[in-house]
């Protein structure tokens, strides 16, 4: 399977994360309190982290690919850095940058 990936800055993980789980229709399939959080659905990898200074920017899209192999990260012509992942390694690379993430059930 392949997923659109969003990445954003938010100003308050908590709240943000009460607000894209309404918005999302579901709840985080993994958070990192304090710091990170994280949904996959049926069609989208979007992921939140706390970050004030930067809140409601873009940190960067692309792909979550069941395919790929491990972690490739491009910029286009515009300057938007994409990213290209398996879901293992986007795991992986949760827990390197922020830490234990407590984990949810999410699309099959």
């Amino acid at each position: 399977m392949k997923r659109f990936h969003i990445a954003l800055a938010v100003a308050s993980l908590e709240a943000s994360i009460a607000d894209y789980t309404k918005r999302l229709g579901q709840e985080p399939t993994a958070v990192v309190p304090g710091a990170y959080a994280m949904w996959r659905t049926d069609l989208l990898n979007f992921s939140i982290n706390e970050n004030p200074t930067q809140a409601g920017l873009l940190r960067h899209i692309g792909f979550e690919d069941d395919t790929a192999a491990g972690f490739a990260k491009t910029r286009d012509v515009n300057g938007i850095e994409w990213e290209q992942f398996s879901p293992a390694e986007q795991d992986r690379r949760i827990e390197e940058t922020y830490g234990n993430a407590i984990r949810q059930a999410g699309p099959a």
